[in-house]
């Protein structure tokens, strides 16, 4: 199985929730800097666990 699809679905999944974690503390303003960074937090660690696990 090739590891890309693994990889693109976990960046996915990892960038969602990170985007919404500052909605927990109540940042309901669409594209802040916020969920900008947390998006991007959690992109890298889904690429991250993506890549462990396809190992």
């Amino acid at each position: 199985m090739s590891t890309k699809p693994i990889i693109w679905l976990l960046m996915s999944i990892g960038g969602t929730v990170g985007s919404y974690i500052p909605t927990l503390w109540g940042d309901t303003s669409f594209l802040s800097f916020s969920g900008l960074f947390f998006g991007a937090i959690g992109s890298i660690v889904g690429i991250y666990i993506g890549f462990r696990i396809s190992e």
